[in-house]
């Protein structure tokens, strides 16, 4: 028997540890900055559908889609017992949504519209580290990175993060100042270049879907257009690395 989609989201997030290791939490900050990027996207567009751009970012979205929906009894009687060990009103409201939506979209699919599921990038953000937390400026501190959440209208200008698999995230996750590179046309394999106290490593990611040692970036900068490659951004070279990883997957 298929576990109810409300029960899975449950457990995915009964799993995260919320205040946890340090370290961990560091080793994944590229991947959860990009994750609180394009939820922050999906969240302005969803604000916008219903006219709650006062409630965003960090909101139940149910609660607009249809304020009458209720989940059944047991569900809401084991989310209520799980947000009360939630550090954070932000993050229990997340969850909170998180859960309903799950539900409500397994229930009544018709009543939603066409848009990104809103909360996938958010509690794969958790589940790499746990809970972030408002500075005392409004910014977010997602641990090791200090992040600026805009306004709904900046983000949905966003450009939109969909490879959200594990191989990607853990791709993009690594130390140092990085650049990423292409073929001319923004054409794989995606290759990067790492600084890690001044010491320089050139990668491509391989057919093995893993960074391997390259010679194939000039050691100069200037030199890089020359030899018919192009500067990628982070979400650029993430979509490049996911096509890699699906058509492994064929």
């Amino acid at each position: 028997m298929t576990e109810p989609a409300a029960y899975v989201m449950l457990n995915r997030l009964r799993a995260v540890e919320w205040v946890g290791d340090w370290d961990h939490a560091l080793a994944r900050v590229r991947s959860r900055r990009i994750l609180m990027r394009e939820y922050l996207r999906r969240a302005a567009l969803w604000a916008q559908e219903y006219a709650a751009e006062s409630a965003w970012p960090f909101f139940d979205v149910t609660q607009y889609v249809d304020p009458e929906f209720r989940p059944s009894p047991g569900t809401a009687a084991e989310l209520q017992a799980f947000l009360s060990r939630v550090p954070g009103s932000e993050i229990r409201e997340t969850c909170a949504g998180a859960v309903r939506l799950a539900d409500m979209r397994e229930r009544n699919p018709a009543a939603l519209p066409d848009l990104p599921d809103l909360y996938e990038p958010l509690v794969l953000f958790y589940e790499r580290g746990g809970e972030f937390v408002r500075d005392n400026a409004g910014g977010l501190d997602l641990t090791g990175v200090s992040f600026r959440p805009g306004t709904p209208q900046g983000n949905l200008r966003t450009p939109p993060f969909l490879a959200l698999g594990e191989t990607v995230l853990d791709a993009l996750d690594t130390k140092g100042r990085v650049s990423y590179y292409a073929a001319d046309g923004g054409r794989a394999p995606v290759m990067r270049r790492r600084v890690v106290r001044g010491e320089r490593h050139d990668e491509v990611f391989g057919p093995d879907l893993r960074w391997e040692p390259t010679d194939r970036l000039p050691e100069r900068e200037e030199a890089v257009k020359g030899a018919g490659l192009v500067p990628l951004d982070e979400i650029a070279a993430a979509e490049l690395i996911g096509d890699a990883v699906g058509r492994a997957s064929r």
